[in-house]
């Protein structure tokens, strides 16, 4: 019989013997190290906030989505997105509270983000970006503004959206870097103050925190299948095998550590699923969707914040295929009438649950795409516009500077690839703030804020 090292059988054990695609998956979401505290953040559990990240990976054509709706305005956007530009009589109408005196509208599949605009619980930013510095069309075409690695290319603009972070390649996320920073807002420490919907992600990943991943199924087993399934022969033996990997006594520093991440990836599994089964019954009714269905899934785990002893959490969900290089029509009018009824629906379930106020939702993407039309679709871009909604919102506005849309604006790179007006550091430092970090807290956070942003007042405005 072949010997096998120690090294060997752990590996072996993980991969085989006890191995399955939720096993490796529960390894990574790992809480192993509690973070330094924020004296921002109290110890009252009714100090309770969350953020629900929901990120359109591929990038949304989100000049399709905030539409000129009359006028010049209108006819510019008409004629340089030719047979992608939507029909006036088509686009549904929102009214800003303030207004430079252009009108603007939705794309025609999102009558509930409309809805959720006008009642002031929703808000949209125009032409926001990754940017290192403040940069103007000369800079950029004269090579005198820094710019952000890998500019329009999908991996790098995808890490500098979650990790505000576009001057350098990092895998370490700014929800990540707050988690770092703030003392896990729970009272036991084996639950993340950061969960994800979709897996393991850059942007909830810290240096010594990373995500806690649940998933949208209810039916799904939130551990490693079929451990703790005594009852059951592959079961018990699944069991005693884990057993007895987390009970050896290891020289190896990191299989000591790995047997230790087991064990409280086991007990943070065992206090979500307990806190879970006592969890009041939500009315709200989700759609039949991925992006639905891990919004319900969200508002069950708030409805247990205080089971946890959570004060602080933020959520990941990642919604793909919105690299529509060609039927970029028929593609949106599937996909954002999804988008729109999951936002409306988690709403309401957050009013119902009492906490409309304490739990702010927004929208990410690796980048806007080309006002010009490639025949069918639209080509990789910079800036786009994003929606904001929650209690705390300062809804029925558009923040940020909507551009001209003409090609060859003062914007415009070419094929209206169009530079952003609004850094995504302006963007996520208002909803840090909003979260309880202080202001050396996000300049911390956000290293390049300050070319940005003095400190003097909100960064964008929009957060109560």
């Amino acid at each position: 019989m072949k010997k096998i090292s120690r090294r060997q059988f752990l590996g072996q054990a993980s991969c085989a013997t006890v191995g399955s695609t939720a096993f490796l998956s529960t390894l990574l979401n790992l809480k192993l190290a509690n973070s330094a505290a924020a004296q921002t953040v109290t110890n009252d559990e009714e100090d309770y906030k969350a953020l629900i990240c929901l990120f359109l990976a591929g990038g949304n054509d989100s000049y399709n989505m905030l539409v000129p709706s009359s006028g010049e305005a209108y006819n510019e956007y008409a004629a340089i997105r030719g047979t992608l530009a939507h029909a006036q009589n088509s686009i549904l109408p929102i009214q800003p509270a303030t207004t430079d005196g252009r009108t603007f509208g939705l794309h025609p599949g999102m009558p509930e983000v409309q809805a959720l605009f006008d009642s002031g619980e929703l808000a949209m930013l125009a032409n926001v970006g990754t940017l290192v510095e403040p940069t103007d069309l000369a800079g950029f075409q004269n090579g005198s503004s820094k710019l952000p690695l890998g500019l329009f290319s999908h991996s790098d603009q995808i890490a500098h959206w979650q990790t505000s972070l576009p001057d350098q390649r990092s895998a370490v996320g700014w929800a990540g870097r707050m988690a770092d920073l703030l003392k896990e807002s729970s009272n036991n420490s084996k639950v993340s103050m950061n969960i994800s919907l979709s897996g393991n992600n850059v942007f909830q990943t810290g240096r010594n925190v990373i995500s806690f991943s649940v998933s949208s199924n209810p039916n799904a087993d939130l551990g490693i299948n079929q451990y703790g399934e005594t009852d059951s022969f592959l079961g018990a033996i699944k069991t005693n095998t884990i057993d007895s990997l987390m009970a050896a006594n290891y020289h190896n520093l990191l299989e000591t550590a790995y047997a230790d991440s087991v064990k409280d990836s086991i007990e943070a599994n065992e206090l979500v699923e307990a806190a879970l089964s006592t969890a009041p019954e939500i009315q709200a009714q989700f759609s039949e969707n991925n992006v639905a269905s891990a919004f319900s899934m969200i508002a069950k785990l708030i409805s247990v914040r205080k089971q946890l002893g959570m004060q602080r959490q933020t959520f990941f969900v990642l919604f793909g295929g919105w690299d529509h290089h060609d039927a970029v029509i028929e593609s949106q009018s599937a996909m954002l009438p999804i988008v729109s009824s999951a936002l409306s629906e988690l709403n309401v379930a957050l009013k119902e649950i009492g906490v409309n106020d304490q739990v702010t939702t927004f929208t990410a993407s690796d980048f806007g795409r080309t006002l010009t039309s490639n025949g069918d679709g639209t080509d990789h871009a910079w800036a786009g516009n994003h929606m904001v909604m929650g209690g705390a919102v300062q809804g029925k506005m558009i923040y940020g500077d909507y551009p001209p849309l003409y090609e060859g604006n003062p914007y415009d790179t070419g094929r209206g690839r169009l530079i952003p007006t609004l850094s995504v550091d302006e963007y996520f430092a208002e909803l840090a703030l909003w979260f309880g970090l202080s202001q050396t807290e996000v300049h911390e956070i956000f290293p390049n804020l300050g070319k940005f942003y003095s400190g003097s007042s909100k960064p964008v405005g929009f957060m109560a």
